[in-house]
């Protein structure tokens, strides 16, 4: 595995956003793991992610397009993190925008935040995870409402690895079948658990047997 896979499931686990135990997940599934990017709340963290973000965006979308589009709520900071980033990585003067969950109709009216798009823009969404892609069924009709825009992919940092809404393929490649664009991610689940499985990290082990017993099991119902 690449170091810098290491190095970002050690960071997850740091910043205590993966976590392990019983989760109800948005989705309705029940899972022995859990991220939660609401957790990324310093400025070393959110600095590091969007670095994470932006080499792992620049790796497999490069520099062409225009525009981070982070869906409300946990994909606004992600995306002002990431395009700061990118701009002190790569010199590369990248736009944000997020959607609101409700139209505003004074002010800033709309419902979008950031930078508006217009015909001829070219979008990276960024996400924190993507579980059936119930989230990008939402996202897609917004970005396609402004206008001709391309997009060019989606970017989340963790890869579930679950069947998604179809409930044949994963989520990620589901995605790419029916809305015809690439969605990647920074680690898979399967490497969280290939590296953290009976392995010390700082002293403690976070996937022992009976947890790994537990994540087969949940893959044997959901694993793609």
């Amino acid at each position: 595995m690449e170091a810098y896979k290491q190095e970002f499931i050690e960071f997850m686990v740091d910043s205590q956003v993966l976590n392990f135990g019983e989760f109800t997940l948005k989705s309705g599934r029940k899972s022995p793991f859990f991220m939660n990017a609401g957790a990324y709340v310093t400025g070393t963290q959110l600095r590091r992610l969007g670095e994470y973000y932006a080499k792992a965006i620049h790796e497999n979308f490069g520099d062409d397009f225009d525009v981070l589009f982070g869906p409300a709520y946990k994909g606004i900071p992600i995306s002002v993190a990431a395009a700061i980033a990118y701009s002190g990585l790569y010199g590369k003067e990248i736009r944000y925008c997020s959607n609101r969950k409700e139209v505003k109709d004074h002010g800033d009216v709309g419902i979008l935040l950031g930078s508006k798009l217009k015909d001829g823009d070219k979008v990276v969404i960024i996400e924190d995870v993507t579980t059936s892609g119930k989230s990008i069924e939402e996202t897609f009709p917004i970005i396609q409402a402004q206008g001709r825009i391309e997009i060019k992919g989606l970017m989340v940092s963790l890869n579930r690895m679950e069947k998604g809404l179809g409930g044949k393929v994963g989520a990620l490649a589901e995605i790419k079948e029916k809305y015809g664009f690439d969605a990647h991610a920074i680690v898979t689940m399967q490497e969280v658990v290939e590296y953290l499985y009976n392995r010390p990290y700082k002293g403690q082990i976070y996937i022992d047997d009976k947890l790994k017993a537990a994540i087969d099991e949940y893959y044997e119902a959901y694993g793609a």
